[in-house]
């Protein structure tokens, strides 16, 4: 089993690709499902330049999920720091004890990490910061969990299963620790898209307005819309949203505007504007449209959105790049600016630094981490140095 291809869990691996075809037009929009937010062009349709938060003047942590039950994988959660000024990492280490940890969130308090452990009894284990605590894990109920946020509330763990094509809730006590899992929902309707054995979700998030929370599965070609109760952690269906069949929906990144988001595609190598009514809990996905990797073998992995709402990036798998996207009209219509090379090979994931001003790249081949300044004006990428050298990098985490 190549590294690439992650944990084998059931028979299956989670790299294993239907063939993808070539995107479509560079520019799509879609209807705007309510009156648009403020705006974020200016008269003449570019993007306007916003403030961007003070840059810190010290070091930051960063930390570096991967895969440990690997050849040549990590042996825990990487441990780092980077400096925002230079985009330049230093390792310190790695916290062990816990297994295949591919995708890492923080809580909003900052206090405490989460990891998945992509195995086949999968789980969620949490690790208070500040002493490097692992304060326990909690059994997702899933095979092979491979994305995990936290609710806006703090008071919620959301964890997406892709072997089992389930999602699932934990709630989170006021310490940070992860308790009994309170929700389990496995995704049976509609029926798996072709060249797919089984559903296969891939993300679990909350919308921008916090009112309902959304997974994207790439085995069924469907994003689900679920409302999650507060007081007890339980799940209920309100929507569904249907890619074409075949597309393989992976990752799903809102704009700051809360009524559009941009939807990555990793079988049939596109990405699409989707258009969200938060009183419904309603995505509306928008026509496909090219990832700029020139019709070459491509899996797009995941979308960042700048703060300001005027640029998206896109990770490139197999084009080896960052796709820059102009965004328009209040959040509507991705405008493909080109491709810059992201300096490694096959970007898993990436990531924006708070304060706006990096973008870490996670190269899972190639087992490195690099860095791009951003241009908050313009979106231009330009490289930070050297890249950082970490076992199957999966996921950057900037702090």
């Amino acid at each position: 089993m190549d590294a690439d291809d992650g944990p084998v869990i059931g028979g299956w691996s989670r790299r294993r690709f239907v063939g993808a075809v070539a995107g479509t037009a560079a520019v799509v929009a879609v209807p705007s499902p309510a009156a648009p937010q403020a705006g974020t062009t200016d008269a003449a349709g570019e993007p306007k330049a916003a403030a961007r938060p003070r840059v810190p003047s010290g070091p930051r942590p960063l930390y570096v999920g991967t895969y440990t039950s690997v050849d040549g994988g990590g042996t825990g959660i990487g441990l780092a720091s980077y400096a925002p000024a230079t985009g330049g990492i230093t390792g310190s280490g790695t916290l062990t004890g816990v297994p295949d940890p591919s995708y890492l969130a923080v809580h909003p308090d900052g206090r405490t990490l989460y990891a998945v452990d992509e195995r086949q009894d999968g789980g969620v284990t949490a690790v208070r910061l500040a002493g490097r605590q692992v304060l326990g894990t909690r059994g997702t109920g899933g095979a092979g969990p491979c994305h995990l946020s936290v609710h806006p509330s703090g008071r919620w763990l959301l964890s997406a299963s892709y072997g089992s094509g389930s999602v699932a809730v934990h709630p989170v006590d006021a310490s940070g620790a992860l308790g009994e899992r309170t929700d389990l929902v496995t995704h049976t309707t509609p029926s798996p898209g072709p060249g797919q054995q089984g559903p296969h979700a891939h993300q679990f998030i909350t919308s921008p307005d916090g009112g309902h929370v959304l997974a994207v599965d790439l085995g069924t070609d469907t994003v689900y819309s679920y409302r999650l109760d507060e007081a007890k952690g339980t799940l209920t269906e309100v929507a569904q949203a249907h890619t074409r069949p075949g597309a393989g929906p992976r990752h799903l990144t809102f704009h700051p505007g809360g009524r559009y988001a941009y939807l990555a595609n990793e079988v049939d190598d596109t990405v699409a504007v989707c258009g969200y009514d938060p009183a419904s809990g309603r995505l509306t996905i928008g026509e496909p449209q090219s990832t700029g990797s020139d019709g070459g073998t491509n899996y797009p992995a995941e979308f960042a959105v700048t703060a300001d709402g005027g640029y998206a990036f896109l990770a490139n798998r197999g084009h080896n790049s960052l796709a820059r996207y102009a965004i328009e009209a209040d959040g509507a219509r991705l405008r493909l600016l080109g491709t810059v090379p992201v300096g490694g090979d096959f970007p898993r994931q990436i990531a924006l630094s708070p304060d706006g001003g990096l973008l870490f790249a996670a190269n899972q081949r190639s087992g490195t981490v690099t860095v791009f300044h951003v241009d908050a004006g313009s979106g231009e990428l330009r490289s930070a140095g050297e890249p950082f050298a970490s076992p199957v990098a999966v996921c950057a985490l900037p702090l």
